[in-house]
């Protein structure tokens, strides 16, 4: 058969249309040398090859020719285990319906043992899915930028040839497609976690509860036998104890255990939002865990040995070391008008007693509309830059400026009021994002704390600042008093960069193994399921 033939024969296949055509399935193949040179013949043409192969050209080539690698596939029976991967994708937390499994069962199933070019296209669409489906494992299938544009992390790459040397020394496909898994922790536990939810999804009826009054500790309700049930299939409640309407107290433990599972007000009150995470069925959360499985593909590889992850959908902030988290707080994450981005930075330095330079969406939006009514409404706290330069807040016709027209920069003194407080962590960024103190320390009783303009605001700040400055950076206590004390600026720098970590993180292993959920407060998981199923998002 001539090559052009052959490749168009490759692309019929490959539309669904060549069916009829083919022989019958056969597991006998031809002899290796044959498809060896039949393998070169297709990489050699000048014919464009259908476009699974064609963008991985080069490295076919590489492969194939140039390192003259011996055939993998055809005739060694290693075929139906990858093909059966693939139609296991969900257990890896991917879409089975992402890969063309029946035109590559097809591939396999019409080898002629007399027509080394049927062999040798298998071989070179086998390597070309199992090329695609590590590297879905590896990096994920999406650039998280085009996801949302609040995400900065770069698109991790890949070695195509790297892969199909490796693979060539395996004894079998599968073993070697873990190896490109993450090894997170977090990422393996929502693999485990997936299993379950995956399970519970088949097996288990999920009717919804009715949604009703407030039921508070003590109180009869028709609906609490079936609530009762329900938290024992998420594993909240051990069984057992008082089974009639009465909501007892084996049960209040179990709906506190719930509600802090699922980031609610854990009070024990049954309201309106513990129903509707009661009636989240488990093909939902499957979904959800899958939706995070994909932005840890997107994390660096190393996040270091001793680093910070501020997870974003939890309003929390862990200190990690050595895999061991060893302090966690509570924080303040921007607001959904003004969305703390995803991204990692290293930490550099701590600065007392810090100065704020406000940004100019602040100092045009809100407080520009302020000077207007009362020049001197900010005189006492902020100094006033003009083009740079230090000016006076007297004589200025506010009136006169708006955005665009906008030639001022102000800064907030250090002091009791600035809106940083006594001290801020800098990870230097293009997205001016940092972690700092603050004044307004009434938003922590929140829940749900998300109200910043983006930057993170520590509900320990103090304990943060003299853990780094005194454990890492070597400074005594009285010195680091003193310095706080003296109401300057000061900065101090870390002897290496502690990389931290932001990230939205909706699923997550938490104390004790337990999986928790989080409500998707800026739309992320809707814009990556839409992006995932190839749906616009709004």
């Amino acid at each position: 058969m001539r090559t052009a033939t052959r490749l168009l024969l490759a692309m019929l296949l490959w539309a669904g249309l060549a069916a009829a055509a083919h022989a019958k399935p056969t597991s006998a193949a031809p002899p290796a040398p044959e498809v060896e040179t039949a393998i070169a013949d297709v990489l050699n043409s000048q014919e464009r090859l259908p476009l699974p192969l064609e963008r991985i050209r080069p490295a076919l080539i590489a492969h194939y020719i140039r390192d003259q690698a011996p055939v993998y596939w055809v005739g060694t029976g290693r075929m139906t285990p990858f093909l059966q991967r693939l139609a296991d994708a969900g257990d890896d937390g991917l879409n089975p319906a992402d890969y063309p499994i029946d035109a590559l069962i097809e591939l396999r199933d019409t080898i002629d043992p007399a027509d080394a070019d049927s062999a040798a296209l298998a071989e070179l669409f086998f390597t070309a899915f199992y090329v695609n489906y590590a590297t879905d494992l590896k990096i994920g299938r999406l650039t998280p930028q085009k996801v949302d544009p609040k995400n900065f992390r770069n698109r991790k790459t890949v070695d195509v040839l790297a892969i199909m040397t490796g693979l060539s020394k395996q004894n079998g496909p599968g073993e070697f497609l873990d190896m490109f898994e993450s090894h997170n922790p977090q990422y393996q536990a929502l693999k485990k976690m997936l299993s379950l939810y995956r399970a519970m999804t088949e097996s288990v009826e999920w009717d919804q509860i009715a949604m009703g009054g407030d039921i508070k500790p003590g109180d009869s309700d028709a609906r609490i036998p079936e609530i009762r049930d329900r938290l024992m299939l998420t594993g909240d409640h051990p069984g057992g104890g008082d089974q009639g309407d009465v909501y007892d107290s084996s049960t209040v433990l179990a709906v506190r255990s719930f509600q802090l599972r699922n980031g609610l007000e854990a009070k024990g009150l049954i309201g309106k939002q513990t129903v509707l995470a009661l009636n989240v069925p488990p093909a939902d959360r499957a979904r959800q865990i899958m939706l995070n499985m994909e932005r840890w593909r997107w994390m660096p590889e190393d996040l270091g040995d001793h680093h910070f992850i501020v997870n974003l959908a939890s309003f929390e902030l862990d200190e990690v070391l050595s895999d061991d988290i060893i302090d966690r707080m509570d924080v303040v994450v921007g607001a959904v008008a003004t969305q703390t981005p995803e991204f990692s930075q290293g930490m550099r330095y701590v600065e007392i007693n810090p100065t704020w330079t406000v940004p100019y969406s602040i100092a045009t939006g809100e407080m520009l509309p302020k000077l207007r009514r009362n020049p001197s409404a900010y005189a006492a706290e902020f100094e006033v830059f003009m083009n740079g330069k230090l000016t006076s807040w007297g004589g200025i016709n506010w009136n006169a400026y708006g955005k665009g027209n906008f030639p001022f920069t102000f800064r907030q003194k250090p002091g009791p009021k600035n809106a940083l407080g006594k001290v801020k962590f800098m990870l230097p960024n293009p997205y001016n994002i940092y972690l700092h103190d603050t004044p307004a320390k009434d938003k922590f009783l929140a829940t749900t704390r998300a109200f910043s303009h983006g930057c993170i605001r520590l509900s320990r700040p103090m304990d943060l600042a003299y853990h780094l400055v005194g454990d890492v950076a070597g400074w005594s206590k009285p010195k680091i008093d003193a310095a706080f004390a003296g109401g300057q600026t000061t900065r101090v720098s870390l002897p290496q960069q502690i990389p931290v970590h932001l990230i939205y993180a909706t699923a997550f292993e938490g104390d004790g193994g337990s999986i928790e959920f989080r409500p998707d407060i800026y739309g992320r998981d809707r814009k990556l399921d839409a992006a995932l199923s190839g749906k616009p998002s709004s």
